[in-house]
């Protein structure tokens, strides 16, 4: 069982806490961030006028399920038993059963939690055979989200294009499926998803607004007796892109804009929920995303109009790149956050532990957090950088980068994603490992690993005593989950 600090007796309510997770926005998207976005979101806009955006944070991966696992342990994602890729929506429960996760820790300080959304880090089903989707779908499900922390949760299993297609609340489906649905029985342009079983009260295009309705709901009936806290990770701006009737046509783009268009009305009800309840004052709200955006959103065609998701950077989803883990993150909190302020301080998704922490009065354990650092202070004007010593970055095939300063060291040839060169795709002639000057080459355009071998060599070193440490802030040494074989450390032998 884990056990929490003796509670902070202060008189003053801890604040609400909301925080909503885009499923592969692009730092692009939004116009706060971009000056050449093709689109106006308002409602983004907002949080930044009202608090701080940053314009240099990152997701711990460049894909969905390892940067989830992340913000909710303030671990790096490699360090659990998934060393690459992501689980399904059939898939087992990832987070080890006796992890801290930051809504276990706020339970402990009274709050009521609650997700609502995708889940994506795995829960266990009840199998009936042998088949990956062997499911007993009239069983109750074990370690999901309410193992996990969430007093309540109400969502889908994992990427609104994963089976199974149903609704999950606390432990148990909705409705049992009474079809398997596939992508030429129900599709739209950019609506394909894999076939899969699907209940009768599920439809691809009414997920998005009937979780959004669900978060409102909960926010209205939630007692003001505890404060809380709100986990909403969206279905949107991922496929399949279904932006409502509302909607199409509005961002002048493609769907894609679209959808990034309806994902930012949504995160303009949440604020006009919290301004409703008089409740804005005290209530952190976050925004950010998982990774990057993803290429089946026909960068092309956007590039047409004008717009690139990835802003200046180099790559998108799943990369190493830049334009896979560097993602917009804006935080309002009025009663401590100055409005209007901007920072270029280097950060990563798995330090909401430590922040949350922090802010409640717990002091984490050795085990906890332990790739998380507090922006406390900083978010109060009382802290100037740097908060990391350095920030590891992880794609989708297990390749490594370590980012420190002006230095990005990538320990792979191409891009370990999705982009070219794609892993398999390099030329013999290319050097092992990439190294970038940020500062003189944001779209990490000129490799000059051969130009800075000691450089090179001491983030190599830096990258290792991270890993073999079990953890990248100071304290005693922690265990990795292992996993056979562990792909990303090729070069901890070969270097």
């Amino acid at each position: 069982m884990i056990n929490a600090n003796k509670r902070n007796n202060s008189s003053k309510k801890q604040p609400n806490i909301i925080y909503i997770l885009a499923d592969d926005m692009g730092y692009g998207d939004l116009s706060c961030l971009n000056e050449n976005a093709q689109w106006k979101t308002p409602n983004l806009d907002r949080i930044a006028a009202e608090g701080i955006s940053y314009t240099d944070a990152h997701a711990t991966s460049a894909v969905c399920t390892p940067s989830r696992y992340s913000i909710l342990t303030g671990r790096y994602n490699w360090r659990s038993s998934l060393k690459e890729g992501v689980v399904g929506g059939y898939s087992p429960h990832l987070m080890e059963e006796d992890r801290l996760t930051v809504a276990s820790m706020l339970q402990k300080y009274n709050y009521q939690t609650a997700c609502m959304g995708k889940w994506h880090l795995g829960m266990d089903w009840t199998k009936t055979g042998p088949g990956y989707s062997d499911i007993d779908f009239t069983q109750p499900i074990e370690n999901g989200p309410t193992a996990f922390g969430f007093d309540y949760y109400y969502g889908i299993s994992a990427s609104l294009d994963m089976p199974p297609y149903v609704y999950i609340e606390n432990d148990r489906v909705t409705q049992v499926p009474d079809r398997i649905t596939s992508q030429s029985e129900e599709e739209s342009t950019y609506g394909w998803w894999r076939e899969g079983h699907t209940a009768p009260d599920f439809k691809h295009d009414e997920v998005l607004p009937h979780i959004t309705t669900k978060v409102l709901d909960y926010i209205d009936r939630v007692s003001e007796d505890n404060p809380f806290f709100v986990y909403f990770p969206l279905t949107s701006p991922h496929t399949p892109i279904l932006p409502s009737s509302d909607f199409q046509g509005k961002s002048g783009t493609n769907a894609y804009g679209d959808f990034v268009l309806m994902t930012d009305d949504i995160v303009g009800q949440v604020l006009q929920k919290l301004d409703d309840k008089g409740i804005s004052e005290n209530t952190i709200v976050i925004f950010t995303s998982d990774n990057g955006c993803a290429p089946h959103v026909n960068y092309q065609e956007l590039a047409r109009y004008g717009h690139n998701p990835s802003y200046v950077f180099r790559g998108h989803k799943a990369d190493i790149y830049e334009g896979g883990h560097r993602i917009p993150l804006l935080i309002r909190w009025p009663e401590e956050i100055t409005p209007n302020t901007q920072t270029d301080e280097p950060v990563c998704l798995a330090d909401f532990m430590a922040t949350v922490a922090e802010v409640i009065g717990y002091s984490l354990q050795e085990n906890e957090g332990v790739d998380s650092r507090s922006h406390l202070l900083f978010w109060k004007g009382k802290q100037r950088g740097p908060l990391h010593e350095a920030i590891v970055h992880h794609s989708i095939n297990g390749s490594f980068s370590i980012r420190q300063g002006r230095w990005k060291l990538e320990l792979c040839p191409g891009s370990g994603g999705w982009s070219y060169p794609r892993p398999g795709e390099e030329s013999e002639m290319d050097p092992e490992f990439q190294l970038y000057d940020l500062e003189t080459d944001i779209q990490e355009k000129r490799n000059i690993v051969r130009e800075h071998p000691d450089k090179v060599e001491e983030l190599v070193s830096l990258l290792t005593k991270f890993i073999t440490e079990g953890r990248s802030t100071p304290g005693a040494p922690q265990k990795n989950t292992e996993a056979d074989p562990w792909p990303g450390l090729h070069w901890l032998t070969s270097s």
